[in-house]
């Protein structure tokens, strides 16, 4: 056993660890920096490409960040406005990579694709027509468009009118809509990372103990291409491990992890790749939630790139597992989580989240031809034989004791640090990694704030966000923000939409 010494340590290689690592070495390049990664290749768990959605979250048309209406009749467009706020950084961070050649080819990764929210029925087409109106009164959203015109929808998503009746319809669009690959932005980061003095990344190692030290902290990792277990400490650790994120918190022993459960959802999407189809629909359209379904199942039909290549994705469905993990997850990683900490709220998780529990399982009764049926309700005329199901990425819901005892399934992103602040995990899901540049910040802030108190950490931050200093959400930092975000258009080759 040897041991190696770093400043920071990162678990997992996913889009979170990428942004942190990347993030700290640009703002204090003397950091020492180490990556474990579990998988043989980076970014392969809930980063990669095919493991989620690989929606730019804007807020634009996810109907899930609007509540229906308020006690005055009002639609609530507050999470909008401030997930859209947050992305605005993730945006922002990717634009200086690439200026600074952090990382090149930015169309690798983001691709322009509008966001299109499509509704049925008239109580429906009112709703988004009155979110429209609160929306686009911001000026993050003035440009969306309106429409219950039948021909206007066609030109804007070609599938989703043909064949269809003649029910009430509405929809909204804006084109400042991205498709991102996840996996392949994150791997362009550490692979950056890994080329900077002092920093080291490892593949195919396994964490399997954190212990408290005086000092910080030691990491226990199992190399497992040699079958050699390997010790490195750090002032700060950090866990960006998807869903193998909570049974390394637990590990760490934290008072802070007391009480956390963890409940997997798998995901499936049915996938479209032949290109006659798949060239009628440039769009990421998101629909109504289905009846009980969480929110983090409304369903999309969305264009994907990946790879250079283009496919329709319709999802998702969810599906029943107990591993934590796609690839390296194991069938006990359920059963192991479970601790007397949070036994009491796991076991009422299935009592108070009743909607949840009938939900999965009329997802895991579901057929191929029932699954085509809600595709349908998007595009009328799918033809099952141009339709295979895969599955996606599994993610790991957080059970917090809330409300006494309760096991209460808690469907955001959460970052859980001890009382210390020389640890943090990031437990969670949507919108995750579309966020993750603000979330990691926010890390740097509340946990290692002496890094951004160095004299050259200043400037350097201004360079990453240019707009740091300033309240995008207020309208005194309109031309402020119309201005960067056209240069981050520029930047990121999002000017148009192909």
């Amino acid at each position: 056993m040897r041991s190696d010494n770093a400043d920071i340590i990162l678990i997992g290689s996913g889009i979170m660890s990428a942004s942190l690592g990347a993030m700290l070495k640009c703002l204090r390049p003397e950091l020492k920096i180490q990556v474990y990664e579990v998988s043989d290749e980076l970014a392969q768990e809930s980063s990669n490409a095919w493991n989620n959605a690989g929606t730019g979250h804007a807020g634009i048309c996810e109907l899930s960040y609007t509540p229906d209406r308020d006690e005055n009749g009002h639609v609530d467009v507050s999470n909008a406005i401030a997930i859209y706020d947050q992305f605005e950084k993730s945006r922002q961070f990717w634009a200086f990579a690439v200026s600074e050649g952090m990382i090149n080819s930015p169309r690798d990764f983001i691709h322009p694709v509008p966001h299109v929210s499509f509704v049925r029925g008239q109580s429906h087409v009112e709703f988004l027509r009155d979110r429209h109106a609160a929306m686009s009164a911001h000026h993050f959203f003035d440009r969306m468009q309106f429409s219950t015109d039948r021909a206007e929808v066609q030109k804007w998503a070609p599938l989703l009118i043909n064949g269809r009746d003649d029910e009430p319809i509405a929809a909204t669009r804006m084109d400042d809509g991205t498709d991102v690959n996840f996996g392949a932005l994150s791997r362009k980061l550490i692979n950056w990372l890994a080329c900077q003095h002092d920093c080291a990344v490892a593949t195919s190692h396994r964490v399997i103990g954190i212990q408290k030290e005086a000092n910080g902290w030691t990491v226990q990792v199992k190399d497992l291409r040699r079958n050699e277990v390997r010790e490195s400490s750090a002032p700060f650790v950090f866990i960006g491990a998807g869903g193998g994120s909570l049974p390394l918190l637990q590990k760490s022993g934290i008072s802070e992890s007391k009480g956390f459960g963890g409940f997997p959802i798998g995901g499936q999407w049915l996938v479209c790749d032949d290109p006659k189809i798949v060239a009628q629909h440039q769009a990421k359209v998101y629909g109504q939630a289905q009846g009980e379904a969480p929110t983090m199942a409304v369903p999309h039909l969305d264009t994907r790139v990946i790879d250079g290549k283009k496919a329709l994705l319709f999802g998702p469905f969810a599906a029943w597992t107990t591993r934590f993990l796609k690839e390296t997850g194991r069938l006990t990683d359920l059963p192991f989580s479970v601790r007397p900490d949070n036994i009491a709220s796991l076991l009422k998780a299935g009592a108070y989240n009743l909607p949840l529990v009938k939900y999965l399982i009329q997802q895991g009764l579901q057929s191929m031809e029932s699954r085509m049926q809600l595709l349908r309700t998007f595009y009328p005329e799918a033809d099952r034989k141009d339709w295979r199901l895969m599955d996606a990425g599994i993610r790991v819901q957080a059970i917090k004791r809330t409300y006494g005892e309760a096991g209460i399934v808690h469907y955001g992103t959460e970052i859980v640090t001890n009382k210390e602040k020389t640890i943090a995990a990031l437990l969670g899901a949507s919108p995750g990694a579309s966020v993750s540049v603000a979330l990691m910040l926010q890390v740097i802030q509340d946990c290692l704030p002496n890094v951004l108190e160095h004299p050259d950490s200043s400037k350097t931050l201004g360079s990453m966000f240019p707009t740091y200093k300033l309240d995008l959400l207020s309208p005194s930092s309109i031309d402020e923000f119309r201005d960067n975000h056209a240069r981050c258009d520029q930047l990121l080759q999002l000017k148009r939409c192909d």
